[in-house]
């Protein structure tokens, strides 16, 4: 081969901008994490080519497996732009979590995918202990990820997540179930914030504004405006499998994220039955009555883009609805009645009332 006599003699990948040493120390700093998440089922060591799990050890007879994977949007732009990155990674497994336990399905294990220009090893590290934290609270074990540095596709400080979940339900124990009828009551469950939807608007909104990100927040005072918009996603997993377990009689699950109420409500009920929510019930978080009056954002806009203070809404029947809210109480939820099913109208979601 020829030589280039504009070129050095020996390139290395370094030089092109990947540290394989940078990323090598990120693996043995995230060790312990890994090993933090183990559950039945996954008992093995990150480094391999694939993750294992072991479904037979982890308990299940007749299995569905169930999967999703999402990520963080732009809720990244706070992190970057702040220097926040412990608790992203909640987010992250949140996201995904959330939506295998709608399916009736337990989370079983993760992984994630982490791609930026130039891999801080101390910024990853960060970054992936909060999805060791995540995991820990969906008792899903986190058995393998990718690092991908890439110069000149990542510019800067940035970084983009993505993760993916496996879970797994008894055959006979999906959700939702096929008898949802009218007169069934909704059940709400309090989101922590405004979780991982709408952060686009909500930047924008904050531009708009002339705050600064460590001005404090002006709906939650004893944090800054970044620390309180950084609030992690809620996990739901451990509060609902435990109704599971129980019996309870639970017959469909929806997870309120992008699209709000009136897109993911419809998602879990059949053709014949409309949801009908007394938005006069809705205690929302303080941040979104910030969002709403500070960006001039009407209420039908606000209801189709953020969860407005419900992070999980439940479909029980109506008769089994104070045993089903006393439940979730009791394990550190809060939960509330807010509607009941009703046969079809012109709209798949019909609200009453107004937000305070």
């Amino acid at each position: 081969m020829s030589k280039n006599k504009h070129l050095p003699n020996s390139l290395s990948y370094k030089q092109a901008g990947v540290d394989i040493d940078a990323g090598n120390q990120l693996v043995e700093n995230i060790k312990p994490m890994v090993k933090s998440t183990r559950r039945a089922g996954a008992d093995g060591e990150i480094g391999g080519f694939g993750g294992l799990f072991d479904l037979k050890s982890a308990g299940f007879k007749d299995p569905i497996l169930v999967a999703s994977n999402d990520g963080v949007g732009t809720k990244l732009r706070i992190a970057i732009e702040t220097n926040i990155h412990d608790t992203i990674g909640i987010d992250l497994v949140a996201m995904c979590v959330n939506d295998i336990i709608v399916q009736g399905a337990e989370p079983l294990f993760f992984l994630d995918y982490f791609a930026t220009g130039k891999l801080d090893v101390e910024v990853a590290t960060n970054i992936i202990s909060g999805i060791a934290n995540g995991c820990k609270q969906a008792n899903c074990a986190l058995i393998g990820g990718e690092t991908a540095e890439m110069p000149s596709m990542y510019h800067g400080d940035d970084y983009d997540l993505a993760g993916f979940c496996v879970g797994a339900a008894e055959r006979s124990n999906l959700l939702p179930v096929k008898d949802l009828k009218s007169g069934d009551a909704l059940i709400a469950l309090a989101s922590s914030g405004a979780h991982s939807n709408g952060y686009s608007l909500i930047r924008k909104i904050v531009e708009l504004s002339g705050l600064d990100w460590q001005d404090k927040a002006p709906f939650d005072t004893d944090k800054t405006l970044a620390q309180s918009l950084l609030t992690p996603t809620k996990i739901y997993v451990k509060s609902i499998l435990s109704a599971l377990e129980k019996s309870l009689d639970i017959k469909a699950l929806a997870h309120i994220t992008g699209g709000g109420f009136s897109e993911n409500i419809p998602r879990v009920l059949p053709s014949h039955l409309s949801a009908r929510i007394d938005l006069s019930t809705i205690n929302p978080t303080p941040v979104f009555g910030w969002l709403a009056k500070t960006g001039g954002v009407e209420e039908s806009e606000m209801l189709r883009t953020f969860n407005c203070g419900i992070g999980m809404l439940l479909v029980v029947p109506q008769d089994d609805a104070d045993e089903i809210i006393t439940h979730f109480n009791n394990a550190g939820e809060t939960a509330y009645l807010v509607g009941s099913l009703i046969e079809k109208t012109d709209e798949a979601v019909i609200f009453e009332g107004s937000l305070s």
